[in-house]
């Protein structure tokens, strides 16, 4: 028998104790580790190096993503910071115009430093992609779904246009996790996670991950993570790979919850638009009746936390305008379409009654002061 995914991860690590056969695997908080003897290094030396507990949840996450290896980072935007360091000075980052704000200032800041340069595009527009790669990028750097707005791009389609011009496919895989979504499979070279978010699942770590299509990459970017000291730390490995092993059980859950709350959102007249790709536990709306709006919508909140980060077991709101993409100019949040009325939710594993009866009174609340000329 080949085990399926979902029995892959809940596995993962069980009964790997040799010493004393605990079932589930220690940690190994030890920062250094005793050398045999002079010039016998043992597998493990130094924890920014190497580390066994993080090794068992990057080849956990490497396994699920269908990869030859994984670097765990101490964030997710490091380890976007990671997949940056392997481009040679002023090459061309193809990125898309309305991604994560972290990203966004991120790649600003590199290329107004002159380490690289940037073509902030519409991944959709299959002409202004073109442009792109007419200048021979070293990296495509693709969100599908996009944050905020879950916009869908062709992940297979960029990925092979991007080996067809020499460049590498990474994927921010975040939103989706291997459980709905796996990169590798549609061509990609690099999947990178927050692990923070859906992969841990319960808003108490900060991480990240790299996963490499190719052993020779993956040993490279372990290379960099060591140098950089950026690898993540060996309790927050623990945590996170004990959260791995519900994730297929949650993003159930997540799922059929974000369904019936976007049903909701959908059919109430406060709401002017709702993006959700049919897919996940993220989505976004925008209320008709503006900043106005916004605030009474937030106001009295009960089972919606409003917080940045997503993908936890809570529900979570967002306004991304002064939350997570405020980093990025007034203009540039225009052209990726990010108003002052649009609002992010992380649909939980609440009971869904409580969810959409909350929704509902907010949106209420919102309603009553919204003119009546654009409830229309």
């Amino acid at each position: 028998m080949t085990p399926r995914d979902a029995t892959r991860t809940v596995r993962a690590g069980v009964e790997h104790d040799s010493a004393h056969g605990a079932v589930m695997p220690p940690i190994y908080l030890s920062a250094n580790f005793a050398f045999e003897g002079l010039g016998a290094r043992r597998a493990y030396d130094y924890s920014r190096t190497a580390n066994p507990t993080r090794d068992l949840l990057a080849r956990a996450l490497a396994d699920l993503e269908g990869g030859a290896g994984a670097v765990v980072t101490s964030s997710g935007m490091s380890a976007v910071a990671l997949v940056m360091q392997r481009l040679r000075r002023g090459e061309l980052v193809v990125a898309p115009h309305d991604g994560y704000g972290g990203t966004h200032r991120l790649l600003s800041a590199l290329q107004r430093q002159g380490s690289l340069r940037v073509a902030f595009v519409d991944q959709r527009d299959d002409k202004a992609v073109e442009r792109a790669l007419a200048e021979r990028p070293g990296l495509v750097w693709i969100e599908s779904p996009s944050n905020p707005l879950l916009r869908l791009v062709d992940v297979a389609r960029l990925a092979r246009r991007a080996r067809e011009c020499g460049a590498l496919a990474a994927v921010d895989n975040t939103f989706l996790t291997p459980a709905l979504q796996k990169p590798i499979e549609l061509g990609a070279d690099l999947v990178v996670h927050s692990t923070t978010k859906y992969l841990n699942g319960h808003g108490d770590v900060v991480g990240g991950a790299v996963v490499a299509r190719d052993s020779s990459l993956a040993d490279e970017l372990a290379w960099w993570a060591n140098c950089l000291g950026v690898t993540g730390a060996p309790f927050d490995a623990y945590l996170t790979l004990r959260g791995l092993r519900t994730l297929h059980a949650r993003m159930r859950c997540h799922v059929e919850n974000a369904r019936a709350v976007v049903e909701s959102l959908r059919s109430h007249v406060a709401v002017e638009r709702v993006h959700y790709p049919g897919v996940g536990a993220m989505a976004s709306f925008e209320l008709r009746g503006g900043v106005g709006a916004v605030e009474e919508f937030l106001r009295g909140l009960r089972c919606f936390t409003l917080a940045e980060s997503l993908g936890g077991v809570e529900s979570l709101v967002a306004h991304p305008a002064t939350m997570t993409h405020a980093s990025m100019d007034a203009d540039a949040r225009r052209r990726a379409g990010i108003g002052d009325a649009l609002l992010r939710v992380s649909v939980g594993i609440e009971d869904v009654d409580d969810l959409r009866a909350d929704l509902d009174a907010a949106l209420e609340r919102a309603l009553a002061t919204t003119p009546c000329e654009a409830r229309a």
